[in-house]
């Protein structure tokens, strides 16, 4: 899978955990940064990951922040985007099954290395259910 990774400095940590596994496992992994651990802000990274997501240059998104809220929040405001911020593999799996979320939203705060590695396994092998869902999938952007 073509997957999208960007960070912001409070995220970078596991950001760099996160895109040696999914080489590991075979993805094509492209980081849009931060490549340090030096202050910045997170829309500089986020929106251009969110932007290629959007434009169907990746299959899926993932980026981290310290909490993950902003950057769920910078990438929801690019048309085409269903970015989801998940904290246990519940909220995960549902971002996948009802949500059809091609953006993940993790932060290094809130979870440990181990659950968010659990999370982004689960969240790239969850398919989504379709059905009554796309219905609702199909009035967040309409026309």
């Amino acid at each position: 899978m073509k997957i999208a990774i960007a960070s912001d400095h409070a995220g970078f940590k596991y950001k760099e955990q996160i895109k040696t596994v999914l080489i590991e496992q075979g993805h094509e992994v492209r980081d849009l940064g931060t490549h340090s651990t030096e202050p910045c802000d997170y829309p500089d990274f986020i929106r251009p990951a969110a932007e290629a997501v959007a434009a169907g240059k990746f299959e899926r998104g993932i980026v981290l922040g310290r909490s993950g809220n902003g950057e769920a929040m910078v990438a929801n405001k690019v048309p085409g985007i269903r970015c989801a911020l998940c904290w246990d593999l519940r909220s995960t799996r549902l971002s996948r099954e009802h949500n059809d979320a091609n953006m993940l939203s993790l932060g290094e705060e809130m979870v440990s290395i181990h659950q968010v590695l659990e999370i982004v396994d689960l969240w790239l092998k969850t398919p989504f259910a379709g059905g009554r869902h796309q219905l609702r999938i199909d009035k967040i952007e309409p026309g």
